[in-house]
């Protein structure tokens, strides 16, 4: 029994060791590209210069998805307006499903910039079903443009978006081009410094080292443009898993379009600053992507005209969340593998065979260096990286929850992320609408663990068995943080 319990401490571990390699070589792939971009004996590239695409001004249909967003919708219909591309050759439609006071605050504003030449609609639906996806499926049907630009309602994208995105789609092969996502509130807690740190990795290393290995990326579900058609081929928008983003990606990519990242141009977004708010994210996106990915990641390699090196990085893509169970069964495993190799030396052999997996946190640091070198000091670096794992380690249990909900099949609604318009430190959510609350069985298992952790790091010192002794550190914190900020923000 005790040699079951060893080897399934050590097997995530060995997940973990391969899911820092997969991270490790889209470092690689975002170093090389970089390399070749600064190369003087580069090519030209084929794109045209952005006022040549200009003058031809593509009709574009700009979709705003909303429900419930009376503090922030105003702010994303002028960002929208202000477009440097003439008027008559962009419409906006405000994909509104509200049932609260933002109905009238979006019919406001409309009659305003309709007065002002724009066209510009609220299209309200019959009937709410397919949440976001059906949302941009009906409007879909009602849109002229070529192009679609989707913006989530916390976002605020720059003027010159249509002028730095259009110029790519000259390549009839491209589907989509995405955006980086900026932060509006990124100081505006230890939370949402945390946040965009993690974000910061995908949308630097992940999105970037991915696209320049030639293999397939996210529509990240806002912040981006797609060609119509490329939509209308792939089989348009389906909400039978809540990430439809992540779902129309995919099948649009396996019937060949491609997709463009651009990391040099950043639309700035609001970061959710409640841990509950923040806990309806990860869950939206964890369980989705376990839908996704058994949707999605059998078609990926039955596809014949895939490179296998795609349908490798597409496993780990559509897999990733699936890290949180074996963090979670490493994490719960470590306490009773410490006292087994504690009381039984003769395993403890087992745990040395697997010491050099170690190597995955020097993976993580240059996968972090390389997403922060630019806009970070090392001193920073140094210490948000452990803080910011900490904190990943204490969401594993709420996360493996829903990537085992999505891998089961276990179907739940769509559940919006609020947002308040938080930008400025003195900005308050806690008289806001909209708020979520966690105080459940969760947030109490999550503050045993913390205990139980706490529990390895005393077990530890006092054996003077220092094996354990950083992780079960990082899961007390972790787990601690998130059961205190759950607690915290659901009383407030």
């Amino acid at each position: 029994m005790e040699a079951v319990i060893v080897i399934l401490y050590l097997l995530p571990t060995l997940i973990l060791f391969l899911y820092s390699c997969a991270q490790l070589s889209l470092v690689w792939n975002y170093w090389r590209r970089r390399q070749q971009e600064s190369s003087p004996l580069r090519g030209t590239g084929a794109l045209p210069a952005e006022d040549s695409v200009l003058e031809q001004s593509p009709l574009v249909t700009v979709q705003l998805p909303i429900y419930n967003e009376r503090y922030v919708i105003e702010r994303l219909i002028d960002a929208v307006a202000a477009f440097d591309y003439p008027k008559n050759r962009f419409e906006i439609q405000i994909l509104d499903d509200s049932t609260d006071d933002t109905v009238s605050i979006v019919a406001q504003k409309v009659a305003h910039y309709q007065a002002l030449g724009y066209q510009i609609s609220q299209v309200r639906r019959p009937q709410r079903e397919g949440f976001k996806a059906g949302a941009l499926a009906y409007g879909l049907t009602l849109a002229q443009g070529e192009f679609v630009a989707i913006f989530d309602a916390d976002f605020v994208p720059t003027p010159d978006f249509l002028q730095k995105t259009l110029p790519h789609f000259s390549d009839a092969n491209v589907g989509v081009v995405q955006t980086r996502w900026g932060h509006l509130n990124e100081s505006y807690s230890l939370m949402t410094q945390l946040q965009a740190f993690g974000l910061d990795g995908h949308f630097v290393v992940e999105q970037g080292g991915r696209n320049a290995g030639g293999h397939f990326i996210n529509f990240n579900g806002t912040a981006g443009i797609w060609r119509k058609n490329c939509i209308t081929d792939a089989g348009g928008w389906e909400s039978n898993t809540l990430t439809e983003d992540l779902d129309l990606s995919y099948r649009a990519q396996v019937r060949g379009w491609r997709f463009v990242y651009l990391e040099t141009l950043e639309t700035p977004a609001e970061l959710p600053v409640t841990m509950p708010a923040l806990k309806s994210q990860q869950y939206r996106w964890m369980k989705g992507a376990a839908e996704c990915a058994r949707k999605n990641l059998w078609k990926v390699f039955q596809t014949s005209t895939i490179k296998l090196s795609t349908k490798i990085h597409a496993a780990f893509h559509l897999l990733n969340s699936g890290v949180f169970v074996a963090v979670l069964l490493m994490a719960l495993l470590s306490l009773p593998t410490l006292i087994i190799t504690h009381y039984l030396p003769e395993y403890g052999y087992m745990l040395g065979i697997f010491r050099y997996f170690q190597v995955s946190v020097v993976m993580l640091l240059a996968f972090y260096w390389t997403a922060h070198h630019r806009r970070k000091s090392p001193l920073e670096l140094l210490w948000k990286l452990p803080v910011f794992l900490s904190v990943m380690l204490g969401l594993s249990l709420h996360n493996a929850i829903a990537v085992m909900e999505g891998y089961l099949g276990k179907k739940t609604p769509f559940v919006r992320t609020p947002k308040w318009g938080i930008v400025q430190k003195k900005d308050g959510w806690q008289q806001k609408k909209y708020l979520v609350k966690s105080l459940n069985a969760l947030t109490v298992m999550e503050l045993a663990l913390a205990f139980y952790f706490v529990a390895g790091v005393a077990l530890g010192l006092y054996w003077q068995s220092y094996q354990m002794l950083l992780l079960h550190l990082l899961l007390a914190f972790g787990y601690g943080f998130i059961g205190y900020f759950s607690v915290k923000h659901s009383l407030r």
